[in-house]
C-alpha cells in the first residue's frame, strides 16, 4: 500500500480523531486534497493520488472512481429574510460511478449509480442512474455497450504511447 492510500484510509476510516486530523492534514500537504465524508465506501477509488481534489460528501458508494481537481460538496446559501440556511447537505454518490477531471458535484443531490460526470461538468441536480452528466446539469443516458473514462480493465501504458506517437507523426506531417 503506498502513502496516499496509507493516509486514506487513516484520514477516512479510523476511530482515532488524533491519528484522522494529521492524515488529513498530510493529504492536504503532500496531495493538496482533503476527503471528508460522513460516510465513504473502503472501494473507492482515488485516480492520481486525487490531486487538487477538495472531496466533502453525505456518502460516497462502492467502486466510485474520482479523478484529478474534482470538488464535491455544498453550495448552501444564507436567506437574509428568513434568516436560514437553504440547500442544506452534501452530493451522495452512488455505487460505480465515475467522477472525471475536473468535475464540481456541489449540493444535496445524489448522482445515479454507474453515472459518469463527465470533465469539467458542473452538475447541482440529481442525475438519474447510467448517464453521463456533462457540462451544467446536463445529461444524456450511456451507451450500455461502452465504459467511459474508467474501466477496471484499463488500457496498457505502451498502447497508450503508440497512440500518441502515431498522433505526433500525423501533426508533424500536416
Amino acid at each position: 500500500m503506498n502513502m496516499f492510500d496509507k493516509l486514506v484510509k487513516i484520514n477516512c476510516y479510523s476511530n482515532n480523531s488524533v491519528l484522522k486530523r494529521a492524515a488529513g492534514n498530510l493529504l492536504e500537504k503532500f496531495y493538496c486534497c482533503e476527503i471528508n465524508c460522513t460516510e465513504i465506501d473502503k472501494s473507492v477509488l482515488f485516480a492520481h493520488h486525487a490531486r487538487g481534489c477538495t472531496i466533502i460528501a453525505s456518502k460516497i458508494c462502492e467502486n466510485v472512481v474520482i479523478f484529478q481537481n474534482v470538488t464535491i460538496g455544498s453550495n448552501m446559501r444564507y436567506n437574509k429574510l428568513t434568516c436560514e440556511w437553504e440547500n442544506v447537505g452534501n452530493p451522495i454518490i452512488c455505487k460505480n460511478a465515475v467522477v472525471a477531471d475536473g468535475a464540481k458535484i456541489l449540493g444535496p443531490i445524489i448522482i445515479g449509480k454507474n453515472t459518469v460526470v463527465a470533465a469539467g461538468a458542473i452538475i447541482t441536480k440529481d442525475m438519474p442512474a447510467n448517464s453521463i452528466a456533462y457540462g451544467v446539469n446536463q445529461f444524456k443516458m450511456k451507451d450500455a455497450n461502452y465504459d467511459f473514462v474508467f474501466n477496471p480493465k484499463m488500457i496498457n501504458s505502451e498502447k497508450i504511447i503508440e497512440a500518441n506517437n502515431k498522433l505526433i507523426t500525423r501533426f508533424k506531417n500536416k
